[in-house]
């Protein structure tokens, strides 16, 4: 696993995108193949004479210095391709070759929602963030967001109020915290979900990083909510990025004399759903989720034999349908948004209703 690991770091950290890692893997099978290559061989795959200078001279000390990162339980790369990828995340244009993960990898598998919004919002704004962080959070959904001032630290922490999972995608190396206010609140995240990044560590967070990490913050989630967004916003890049990767868009209205309303409306004028409460998200995500339940009907039949209207705990089910817990878990909470299970004290699931053949 170290050498395949030192292999993804190569190729991320010699700017290897999606679509030329399949010519590598083409010519060569694997990885591990891959960057075991003298720079003439990787030259006939048409990888520009940079990348392959990169794969055959990579810098050792930076490989080193993520190699020891990753020596912490809670430390992780989730490359494109391998089982722990997000399914959703590598269905957008331009998927992340590799992730660098600091938490709980099993957050970017759960059924999620985006929320962001202005770095300034008023009193209300941030109130409402966290309204909805939290009715959606307690209803299984982990909540995306960006870990910036304002509506985005308000919707993390509005999940972590009620004990929900909440991901936060920096435009920064993951070995740092952007902005330093919200330190405590990042650590924070860590325990209950995770700090996701594409950058290597020690990245600053440069300007044109965080237009880039809000397609992975709308492309991990079902859809995406806006709450307070001037004319000329982040937020509005990542609508329009939820839209083109055809994520579901919301948009929370407001008064005609706040000047943070005017991005929500504009939205709403372009077709974003209008919403009031959180119970409009969820009947609108709910049919989505089990969509995402067919598509792992084999796993889902694997599932269903062992459930029963005596409550069962997570270990016994994996160990009676060979399932993982990751995959329990979301399985479960998918189940619950629906009304099949009910979540019981001690980690235990049980039937509300028989679960169709």
């Amino acid at each position: 696993m170290q050498q395949r690991h030192r292999s993804w770091l190569i190729l991320a950290h010699a700017h290897v995108r999606v679509g030329e890692l399949q010519q590598l893997l083409e010519f060569f099978g694997d990885v591990e193949s891959a960057t075991a290559q003298p720079r003439s061989r990787l030259t006939e795959t048409g990888l520009s004479v940079e990348k392959c200078n990169a794969i055959a001279s990579p810098d050792k000390h930076i490989i080193d210095k993520t190699m020891a990162w990753l020596d912490h339980d809670a430390h992780h790369l989730v490359a494109w391709g391998e089982n722990n990828y997000p399914e959703i995340l590598a269905q957008i244009p331009g998927p992340p070759l590799l992730l660098y993960v600091n938490g709980d990898i099993e957050a970017l598998h759960l059924p999620s929602l985006a929320i962001v919004g202005s770095r300034n919002p008023t009193e209300g704004g941030s109130r409402n963030a966290r309204d909805f962080a939290k009715h959606l959070a307690s209803h299984g959904f982990s909540i995306v967001s960006g870990l910036a001032q304002g509506i985005d630290a308000a919707a993390h922490q509005g999940a972590l109020d009620v004990g929900g999972r909440t991901v936060a995608f920096v435009g920064n190396g993951i070995d740092r915290v952007y902005p330093a206010g919200n330190r405590k609140l990042a650590h924070s995240i860590v325990e209950s979900g995770a700090l996701v990044s594409e950058y290597r560590l020690g990245a600053p967070p440069e300007r044109w990083h965080f237009p880039e990490r809000n397609r992975l913050i709308s492309g991990l989630s079902l859809g995406t909510l806006v709450i307070e967004a001037a004319r000329r916003s982040g937020s509005l890049i990542t609508a329009r990025l939820a839209a083109e990767q055809g994520r579901e868009v919301f948009a929370l209205p407001g008064s005609i004399h706040n000047p943070l309303a005017r991005g929500c409306h504009e939205l709403i004028r372009q077709g974003a759903k209008l919403v009031e409460t959180a119970a409009d998200i969820l009947a609108e995500l709910r049919p989505l989720t089990k969509h995402m339940l067919d598509t792992v009907d084999d796993d889902y039949s694997r599932l269903r034999k062992h459930l029963s209207f005596d409550p069962v705990g997570i270990d016994e089910l994996g160990k009676q349908s060979g399932l993982t817990i990751d995959q329990l878990s979301s399985m479960l909470l998918i189940l619950e948004l629906h009304g099949k299970v009910e979540s019981l004290s001690g980690g235990r699931y049980a039937l509300k209703e028989p679960l169709q053949a």
